[in-house]
């Protein structure tokens, strides 16, 4: 199954401050602020969305096709992500313009002053879909991820154009797409992934109903944090998976991502959606037990043994003989 993976491509810049941001803050200069804080180490950690994913699926022994844009400072970023089996030829370089980046300090009480540079990802509007499945031969399902607003938008009307099955994953852009974008990014997907929050801010959004989500799609996979997963749609019935139990969270970013490669890598490999599910439960845990959405290990008998303990030996047996990893 050939999957591409569109949306950004980052890099996390990540600082912590050992003082408290409001301590430095007088209340009667808050319209002339100038303010620098020292801080104490600095983690840089690859990131963004749609490279995650291909990431994962990579490392589950897909080959992905990550279509995104970056700046000339990629190369690194690049052989990284091709040693992990993805593939980077569709991936746009700037002329001018920076990787997208994600700056953060966090103080001692977990607040947070943050900037984000969108950079060359503005660039990702430019991509056609059709020269990527023109290079690769075909594609069996696109992914649009978080992007430039215009590239998820443009992506979404080739593959409705051309007839390729694509999944719907807003996440992010959810909170400041208007409603009318949004539906254009739903309608006719093949899978459409969100959380529990952002379930609701769809409906709010959109205007949409559950059941008027549910007549535009073909699955809506929703996650509910610990709580597990819940799929839905007019093929076949409801689909409730509970999420791995006695995990030590570590850092949350990228659980998502991990979620839904597995899940796409399950399917792939032609699994019920429960089980899919499952999979995608599986590594959602071990990212968050990793500080990191690209540093976790993945070992088969671990990645087994967490299926077992959480699904049953039968489920454990039928992932194991499928893993490539």
């Amino acid at each position: 199954m050939r999957i591409a993976v569109t949306g950004s491509i980052a890099t996390d810049h990540l600082m912590s401050f050992s003082g408290k941001f409001s301590e430095q803050f007088v209340a009667d200069q808050l319209e002339n602020v100038s303010l620098s804080f020292l801080v104490e180490d600095l983690e840089i950690r690859r990131g963004g969305v749609a490279a995650n994913i291909s990431f994962a699926l990579g490392r589950m022994g897909l080959s992905p096709v990550l279509v995104g844009a970056v700046g000339h400072d990629f190369d690194d970023y690049r052989s990284w992500l091709e040693r992990h089996g993805v593939d980077t030829k569709s991936v746009h370089v700037s002329a001018d313009k920076h990787t997208a980046r994600f700056l953060c300090t966090t103080d001692q009480a977990q607040n947070q002053i943050a900037s984000f540079y969108a950079g060359a990802m503005s660039e990702a509007r430019e991509i056609e879909l059709q020269a990527v499945a023109d290079r690769v031969g075909s594609l069996d399902l696109v992914v649009v991820a978080p992007n430039d607003p215009d590239a998820m938008l443009r992506h979404t009307e080739e593959c409705r154009q051309r007839g390729i099955p694509f999944a719907a994953d807003i996440s992010q852009q959810l909170a400041i797409m208007p409603g009318e974008d949004v539906k254009q990014l739903v309608e006719g997907a093949t899978y459409l992934f969100t959380n529990e929050y952002e379930s609701s801010l769809l409906l709010k959004h959109t205007g949409w109903s559950t059941d008027e989500v549910l007549d535009r799609v073909g699955t809506w996979v929703m996650t509910h944090g610990g709580r597990g997963v819940r799929i839905e749609g007019r093929g076949h019935d409801p689909v409730s998976i509970n999420a791995v139990p006695d995990i030590e969270p570590v850092e949350p970013t990228g659980v998502g991502d991990a979620f839904r490669a597995g899940f796409l890598w399950g399917i792939s490999r032609k699994m019920t959606m429960e089980r899919a599910a499952q999979v995608g439960c599986v590594l959602a845990s071990i990212v968050l037990e990793t500080v990191g959405p690209q540093e976790y290990p993945l070992d088969r008998a671990d990645f087994s043994n967490r299926a077992a303990r959480a699904y049953g030996n039968d489920a454990a047996a039928e992932i194991e003989s499928k893993l490539r990893v």
